[in-house]
């Protein structure tokens, strides 16, 4: 990491709220977690007294099952904020230029920026027909936040082809894949996954994810990942949760139906973009967005503003999480429930 860009990062605005008293839709956290979660987490407790196991060996292991990888694949890491971190600080050197999906998750560009290299902002699609050659590391977002645009797995694998063979990294954020039912691209030589516990299993104040590499790419991770980043209950709870693939199962089918039903009930009033992710990204058009933000808020219901992604102007997110947000949200913005 530069110590000069350091001094001259910023902060990145995200969603998610403190206030226990509202409903929370900026983030798009599942409102469940999987059955035995917090027996879990309170038979672990006690082993917080000594240093937990850094080899992580449960852990590594359901979530190399998650992927379809090796479990030597596979490195822990406290959160997928942590994966993304450790995969760009491994590959960009001062001066080097990455290529990043814009409008996407703001945290990409500044980790870039951390390691005193240059992101260069283009549109999501255009990424996936970028020359590998041109950068010194390539990031995708499967689906894309906030948009939730999922690419064809054909040109995301063709893009890992190509950066494999110009000695490019391709880091590719699955926060959101598990939502949907397109393989991961973990495996592949070029690629570094990163993938957390945050979004599919409601877990956001766990800090539990991973990233998935291979060769001297998963040496590097490994290597500068720092000791015991697992705490004893995160790593337990973890591997219990990502072995639950039933619970994935439903959270899918339920967010693929309240999608579209929401979806159905914001159109024409709002445009929609197609998504695959558990959210809607909205565009308000002529409507006053703060105007929009507040009247939501005095109805005790928080929505993201999305005007903080780099290219949107008029836009606001929205999680989609069970029936009764549904209702709620389409009531708040003013569409009946029963038009859904």
């Amino acid at each position: 990491m530069d110590r000069e860009s350091v001094r001259d990062a910023e902060r990145v605005p995200h969603g998610g709220t403190t206030d226990r008293d509202v409903l929370d839709l900026s983030a798009n956290t599942n409102p469940r977690s999987p059955p035995g979660t917090t027996a879990v987490y309170d038979a672990t407790l006690a082993e917080s007294r000594r240093y937990p196991d850094d080899d992580y060996a449960e852990f590594r292991e359901a979530a190399a099952t998650v992927v379809g990888v090796d479990p030597d694949q596979v490195v822990p890491t406290p959160g997928g904020l942590a994966a993304i971190r450790l995969a760009l600080a491994t590959a960009v050197d001062p001066g080097d230029r990455v290529a990043v999906p814009a409008p996407s998750f703001g945290e990409y560009a500044r980790e870039v920026r951390l390691q005193d290299g240059e992101p260069v902002f283009l549109r999501p699609e255009a990424v996936l027909d970028v020359d590998p050659g041109d950068f010194a590391a390539v990031v995708v977002c499967t689906p894309n936040n906030p948009t939730g645009a999922l690419p064809d797995r054909s040109a995301l694998v063709a893009l890992a082809d190509r950066c494999a063979d110009a000695g490019t990294r391709l880091l590719a954020d699955e926060a959101f894949l598990g939502y949907t039912g397109q393989a991961s691209l973990a495996g592949h030589d070029a690629v570094v996954v990163a993938r957390s516990l945050t979004k599919l299993y409601g877990l956001p104040g766990l800090r539990a994810g991973y990233a998935v590499a291979t060769g001297a790419a998963r040496e590097d991770l490994a290597t500068a990942r720092r000791a015991w980043n697992l705490g004893a209950p995160a790593a337990a709870v973890g591997a219990h949760c990502l072995r639950q693939h039933g619970f994935v199962r439903e959270t899918r089918e339920t967010v693929r139906r309240e999608r579209r039903r929401l979806r159905d009930g914001l159109e024409p009033s709002f445009e929609v973009h197609p998504s695959a992710a558990p959210y809607l990204l909205l565009d308000c058009g002529d409507r006053d967005v703060d105007a929009l933000l507040a009247d939501a808020r005095e109805q005790g219901v928080v929505l993201r503003d999305a005007r903080t992604f780099r290219g949107l102007d008029s836009h606001v997110r929205v999680a989609v999480k069970n029936d009764d947000t549904t209702d709620r949200t389409l009531e708040v913005l003013d569409v009946r429930p029963d038009d859904a």
